[in-house]
């Protein structure tokens, strides 16, 4: 790739991610519905199969899911500097956004209105995460068994405080034994 173009796509990707880090609050899950739409339908650097699988390495590993599959689809599109290019891009608003309000927050604390502003925007994140949970269960759940694991962990770490990482790894070994069963009888 010629210079010019690769700092060009490298000045996309920081932008994309950039405004997806500027203008969702929420965290990283209610990135993921945005990262998506960019990646996948506009940019068309990642596959639909792809960004599926980039969320769900990205959430089982440590850190902020958005940090970690800007990261991944930077160095997928530009490697190393695109993984540093991206993950700029998707902590810089909020490091700046912070920065900004951390001293006005102190005396804003007690307003009624900012108060009843950050109850509107909490629902409006619940239906972020909810979109995104829609979307991946849509493209991941596919049979009755993909169905009762994604159910068993639900229940096992909303009811029993089971560690997502448990219910990972005892997905993933469902996932395998029922493979390997499929094998055998084939």
């Amino acid at each position: 790739m010629q210079n010019g173009m690769k700092l060009d796509k490298l000045w996309k990707m920081f932008w994309i991610f950039f405004r997806i880090g500027a203008f969702t609050i929420g965290g990283g899950l209610a990135m993921l519905p945005l990262i998506e739409k960019e990646m996948v339908d506009r940019q068309k650097w990642v596959s639909h199969e792809e960004i599926v699988d980039i969320f769900a390495v990205c959430q089982s590993i440590p850190g902020v899911i958005a940090i970690n599959s800007s990261m991944f689809i930077g160095y997928k599109v530009a490697g190393l500097i695109g993984a540093c290019v991206a993950a700029l891009g998707v902590i810089l608003p909020s490091f700046l956004i912070i920065l900004a309000i951390a001293s006005i927050m102190a005396g804003l604390r007690e307003n009624i209105y900012i108060s009843k502003a950050f109850t509107g925007v909490r629902a409006g994140i619940v239906a972020l995460i909810g979109l995104s949970a829609y979307k991946l269960g849509k493209s991941v759940i596919k049979n009755r068994i993909s169905w009762w694991i994604a159910f068993i962990c639900f229940c096992a770490i909303a009811f029993f405080e089971v560690h997502a990482m448990w219910a990972i790894i005892a997905g993933a070994a469902v996932g395998l034994a029922t493979s390997a069963s499929r094998r055998k009888l084939s």
